[in-house]
C-alpha cells in the first residue's frame, strides 16, 4: 500500500455509487450505511476523517495506519475481545472456540492462520470498503425483498496526502455534498455527514476534527500546540474554513463565527458565476473552489503537494505510459494563496474538470 509520507499512514478518499444511479438510500439507509461504517471501521483499525452519505453514493476519507509488527498484534484473547467489541457475542465466541480447539491439538500453524485471516483485512483500505458494501447490500436486499448487486462499480478512490491543503480540502469537499446538492445551505443541517455527526456531539467525528483543526496548511502539523483542540474549538475552526471566514487569533465564539458566516454566505459568489469563472479560465478562493463539483477530488488518482504526486508516480511509474514525462499536473481554477498551498494531482483530466 502507498503511503503519504507523514509517517506509516495512507489516506484515501473512496467514492462508491449505487447501481444505475439510482436514489435508493432513504433516512433508514443512510442511518445503516453509517452504523456499519462505525462497526468495521472499529474492527479493522480505520479511522474515517470525513463521510458523507448521499442518496445515490456516499463518500469517505479514511485514515490507513500501518499493519503492527507481528510481535505488537493483539494475541488470542484480545483479538477475540475486539470481535465481540464489534460484531457481538455470536462472532467472538465462535472465533474463541475455534482458536482453543487448534491450540489443544497443538494445531499451532493453523491457529496461526485462522488470526491471519483476520489480521489481513485490518490495516487495509480493500477489505473495509469490501466488507461495508457486502454487509449494506445484504441488509438492503433483505428488508426490500430485492435480489443482486447494489453497487455500480468496485469503488473509486483517490490517495490524498496526510498533512497541509489537500487533507482540509478533501475533508471540505465532502462535507460540502449537500451543499452542492443543494439540499441545504449549511452541512449542519445535513445529518449523515461528518460535520453533522459532530456537532450533535457524536464523538468519532468529534475526534476527526480535532485531528484536522490541527492541520497546518502550510505542511504537516500546527507548531503553536501541544494537544489537539478542544472539540468547541475544532468545530469553529472547520467552520470558518468551511465558510472562508478568517481565523483570526482572538478566537471568536462560535456564535460569532456563525453570524459572520451569514454575513459572507450573502456575498459568495453563486455556484453559476463559480462554473462561469472557470470556464473563463479564471481562478477561485477554496471556499468558493469547494462548493463546485470537481473532478479532481474523485478521480485524481493521487491529490497534494508536488513533491507527494511525485512521489506516488515515480512508486507507479510502470501504470503510465513511457512517453509520459512528468507525474503531477496542477490543479486548475484554484487560487492558492502560497506555494505550499498549491495542490497537484497524478491524472490529467482533460475533459469536464468541473461537472
Amino acid at each position: 500500500m502507498p503511503v503519504n509520507g507523514a509517517g506509516d499512514v495512507a489516506y484515501y478518499h473512496c467514492v462508491s455509487r449505487v447501481v444505475g444511479r439510482a436514489f435508493l438510500l432513504g433516512d433508514e439507509e443512510k442511518d445503516q450505511l453509517v452504523e456499519l461504517m462505525r462497526v468495521y471501521e472499529r474492527l479493522y483499525g480505520l479511522r474515517v476523517i470525513a463521510y458523507c452519505i448521499m442518496s445515490n453514493h456516499f463518500h469517505l476519507l479514511v485514515e490507513v495506519p500501518r499493519r503492527p509488527d507481528d510481535a505488537e498484534l493483539p494475541s488470542d484473547a484480545g483479538l477475540v475481545a475486539k470481535v465481540r467489541a464489534c460484531l457481538g457475542d455470536q462472532a467472538a465466541n465462535g472465533l474463541e472456540w475455534e482458536l482453543s480447539q487448534l491450540r489443544t491439538i497443538g494445531a499451532g500453524a493453523e491457529a496461526e492462520a485462522l488470526r491471519e485471516s483476520w489480521f489481513a483485512r485490518m490495516w487495509n483500505i480493500s477489505p473495509y470498503m469490501k466488507i461495508l458494501k457486502q454487509r449494506f447490500t445484504q441488509w438492503f436486499n433483505g428488508k426490500h425483498g430485492r435480489r443482486g448487486t447494489l453497487w455500480e462499480e468496485r469503488y473509486r478512490s483517490v490517495l490524498v496526502q496526510g498533512e497541509g491543503a489537500a487533507l482540509r480540502a478533501m475533508a471540505a469537499y465532502i462535507d460540502l455534498n449537500p451543499v452542492r446538492a443543494k439540499i441545504c445551505d449549511d452541512p449542519q443541517h445535513y445529518r449523515w455527514c461528518g460535520y453533522a455527526e459532530a456537532v450533535a456531539g457524536g464523538e468519532p467525528a468529534i475526534s476527526g476534527f480535532q485531528w484536522l483543526a490541527g492541520v497546518d496548511p502550510h505542511g504537516g502539523r500546527r507548531t503553536d500546540e501541544t494537544e489537539p483542540p478542544v472539540p468547541t474549538e475544532a468545530l469553529r475552526r472547520w467552520r470558518c474554513f468551511l465558510f472562508g471566514i478568517p481565523d483570526q487569533a482572538s478566537r471568536q465564539t462560535e456564535e460569532a463565527a456563525q453570524g459572520e458566516k451569514a454575513h459572507v454566505s450573502r456575498r459568495r459568489i453563486s455556484r453559476k458565476k463559480a462554473l462561469q469563472v472557470l470556464a473563463e479560465g479564471g481562478r477561485l478562493p477554496e471556499a468558493d473552489y469547494l462548493r463546485c463539483k470537481v473532478r479532481y477530488f474523485t478521480d485524481g488518482g493521487a491529490i497534494g503537494g508536488k513533491e507527494f504526486v511525485e512521489g506516488v508516480y515515480q512508486a507507479s511509474r510502470d501504470q503510465f505510459s513511457p512517453k509520459r514525462k512528468q507525474g503531477p499536473h496542477p490543479v486548475r481554477g484554484l487560487a492558492a494563496e502560497s506555494p505550499a498551498e498549491r495542490l497537484f494531482n497524478l491524472r490529467q483530466l482533460q475533459k469536464r474538470v468541473f461537472d
